[in-house]
């Protein structure tokens, strides 16, 4: 005889809600998909959400199709002869990416590789197989959520728009495409 478990629900009590549910979510998910897609290709939505990141000590905004892959520092082969922000070569998914420290190239503080710091690939789609070091990564940031502050007439062209928060931290939007059109950041070697 065999004893039955009273934890143990049968399958078919829970397989076919969850099923529904799920297939409930892939579809809200699915068009969701759809609209931002359609959006995206008439031109109607305005890319609002950036990456939020720490580059020193400077709140930092990254344009989500400039920045790619996010992942934890790990080994970086450095090159001899080149600049002190230029930290090497890093290997990410079989590609060879150069890493470059820019808090350094900013003439601010070295940033620690600690537990926070992260390394924030280029997008692919930019052609340029690069990665900035960073402090740390803060997540999303509504710049419609932001005013717009007035902009330092000394700042770098790729480094023009600022904006301030709701908790009155300034936020520094960095243009990707830009920051590699600069001959400083082309010049690796000393």
């Amino acid at each position: 005889m065999t004893q039955s478990n009273p934890a143990v629900l049968p399958e078919k009590t829970l397989s076919k809600p969850d099923a529904v549910a799920r297939r409930t979510r892939l579809r809200e998910f699915q068009a969701q998909l759809l609209s931002r897609m359609q959006a995206a290709r008439s031109g109607a939505h305005v890319q609002t959400n950036q990456l939020g990141v720490m580059i020193g000590q400077m709140r930092c905004l990254l344009d989500l199709q400039q920045a790619g892959e996010i992942i934890s520092v790990g080994p970086i082969t450095p090159v001899p002869l080149t600049q002190d922000w230029f930290l090497g070569l890093a290997n990410i998914r079989g590609n060879l990416i150069s890493v470059i420290d820019f808090s350094r190239f900013l003439g601010g503080p070295t940033t620690l590789m600690d537990k926070e710091a992260r390394i924030v690939a280029f997008a692919g789609s930019m052609g340029f197989n690069s990665a900035l070091l960073v402090s740390r990564v803060l997540g999303l940031r509504s710049i419609n959520e932001m005013s717009q502050a007035e902009a330092q007439a000394s700042v770098a062209p790729w480094a023009s728009k600022r904006f301030v928060d709701r908790e009155e931290n300034s936020w520094t939007e960095i243009d990707l495409s830009l920051v590699i059109q600069d001959p400083r950041f082309l010049h690796v070697g000393l």
